[in-house]
């Protein structure tokens, strides 16, 4: 989580907020199900997601979005 964050110039708590609400896609591994992302994956999806706030969508209205996709 922290790679990712680091890489996209957000913060943790961004990469885990949008994690929590199902928007970025990641696998579990491991006997404590840590969570893995898979780098260019979630970044494509983190700048959509972004670029969509920019624009003055809310929150419910990209998961709507990004759902039906």
């Amino acid at each position: 989580m922290s790679e990712l964050a680091e890489l996209n110039n957000v913060r943790y708590s961004t990469i885990k907020f949008y994690s929590e609400l199902g928007l970025l896609p990641f696998e579990q591994h491991g006997k404590r199900l840590a969570k893995y992302y898979p780098i260019k994956e979630a970044s494509q999806r983190l700048k959509e997601i972004l670029k969509l706030r920019e624009k003055g969508q809310t929150i419910p209205d990209i998961i709507n979005g990004l759902i039906k996709k």
